[in-house]
């Protein structure tokens, strides 16, 4: 079978922000500089009672004194549970790098093998703190290692006069310079995409939630409407009976004929709540064959602008499917997108057979950037530059859809003439009347894209 329809409605966009980061307990720096101080002070003791080396312990015991005396200031000021945000985090991070450098310039400078330690305070940094902050310890953590390259007591080698070569020195100045550097950025980077994850996940989580609570407002009002047919038909019953009682000309005869006027104003407002399609989580409402659902959807998301055109193409019956909030909420992302980049017209063509369900949503707009194509499912990659937007749509829809069991394929026409996105279902996942799908979240699904090709 074969038909076309056209519809048009519109609907608004919604915006999340992401939370603000840098924030870092309390504990977890004073945790981080207790462990520091107890293994300064055991290294000290190692070195100067054990290996019988001659190092300046009392001015390096007042730079461990002072490390503990801020740690102890922090937990008079501060509970436990307290979040520090960037700025203070910061500060103390950076207390911690100039006390390491005081430390080492009595205890030998670069030459102690301790200095390796300069990339602690500037990882934390870069897994818990911004960017901002994080290039200004490195810069902080850089400046210290230079002039402790220069400036440093030597160290109480065996040998009176012995000092390391000046070319090895030279080189562990560039390795820390450059080890500061490369994890300064890359712990930052692996951080940051792992924060654009739990935030992209949480928007996700936050539309689906949204659209769960519409489906279950529409499963109240259509039980709502069920139960409140009877007594309302009662009352009708009884009102008609006290109707024809009354003389025409009575007041009581003409409260009750505008009774019976309100009786059958929500007799059509129980009946219309009734037959929403929107309606969810009622199971008699929420089954319903995927033309459908993809009728419903063309009427939501299209305008007066752009048509959204619905072909079916089929030999065999449809299949019936769960108007889940997956669903919904995944393909309206993407439906909703069409029509914005479109021209004139979204094409939603839907085809299935025994084993594979298969829906191809095109536009007539410019279709997807080159840059961005392989990326498409990613967050935070947007399909509208400049518009101001998360680039959440597409991910939010990819999770979602794969929950459902589906597989997504973005690709561009060959003819220049828009995008197309293929979604594929196995039948016997989707399909109600084979009772897998409304037995939970599929996990998995694949994305692929492909630079260009026409379905």
């Amino acid at each position: 079978m074969m038909h076309t329809m056209m519809m048009s409605s519109r609907i608004t966009p919604t915006g999340l922000s992401r939370p603000a980061m840098g924030r870092v307990r309390v504990r977890t720096l004073l945790l981080i500089r207790w462990l520091a101080i107890f293994g300064q002070l055991a290294a000290l003791l190692v070195i100067n009672k054990l290996m019988a080396y001659d190092l300046p312990m009392l001015p390096a015991m007042a730079t461990i004194a002072a490390s503990a005396t801020v740690n102890l200031w922090i937990l008079a000021r501060h509970k436990l549970s307290e979040w520090h945000h960037d700025g203070a985090a910061a500060i103390y991070l950076a207390f911690d790098i100039l006390q390491l450098a005081a430390l080492l310039y009595l205890t030998g400078g670069l030459d102690n093998p301790f200095a390796l330690l300069f990339l602690v305070p500037v990882t934390i940094s870069a897994t818990i703190l911004s960017l901002r902050s994080t290039i200004l310890l490195g810069l902080l953590a850089l400046v210290c290692v230079s002039l402790l390259a220069l400036f440093h007591l030597p160290l109480p080698w065996p040998a009176p006069g012995f000092e390391l070569p000046q070319i090895y020195a030279a080189a562990i100045w560039v390795s820390l310079t450059l080890g500061t550097v490369f994890l300064m950025f890359y712990a930052w980077r692996v951080a940051e995409e792992t924060r654009r994850m739990a935030d992209a996940l949480a928007a996700t989580q936050a539309h689906l939630s949204q659209e769960r609570e519409l489906s279950a407002l529409g499963g109240l009002a259509a039980a709502a409407a069920h139960e409140l047919g009877t007594p309302l038909g009662t009352i009708a019953l009884i009102s008609n009976e006290l109707l024809h009682t009354q003389p025409l000309d009575s007041e009581a005869h003409t409260d009750l004929e505008i009774l019976n006027g309100e009786i059958v104003r929500c007799r059509e407002i129980l009946a219309s709540l009734a037959r929403n399609p929107s309606a969810g989580t009622d199971p008699a409402v929420s089954k319903m064959t995927f033309d459908a659902l993809l009728t419903d959807m063309a009427a939501r998301y299209g305008d007066a602008d752009t048509t959204v055109v619905v072909t079916v193409k089929a030999n065999v019956d449809p299949p019936l499917i769960k108007r889940s909030p997956e669903l919904v909420q995944g393909l309206g992302n993407l439906i909703e997108n069409a029509t914005e980049f479109a021209q004139d017209q979204v094409d939603l063509e839907f085809t299935w057979g025994e084993d594979q369900v298969e829906l191809s949503i095109s536009d007539d707009g410019p279709g997807f950037a080159a840059n961005i194509l392989g990326l498409l499912g990613d967050p935070y990659i947007s399909t509208r530059p400049g518009s101001g937007r998360m680039g959440l749509g597409v991910f939010i829809s990819k999770t979602l859809l794969e929950r459902t069991g589906a597989s997504l394929h973005f690709f561009n026409r060959r003819q220049g003439l828009g995008a197309t996105v293929v979604i594929r279902w196995p039948r016997h996942i989707i399909d109600l009347s084979i009772d897998n799908f409304g037995n939970g979240a599929v996990e998995g699904g694949q994305l692929q894209q492909a630079s260009q090709g026409e379905y």
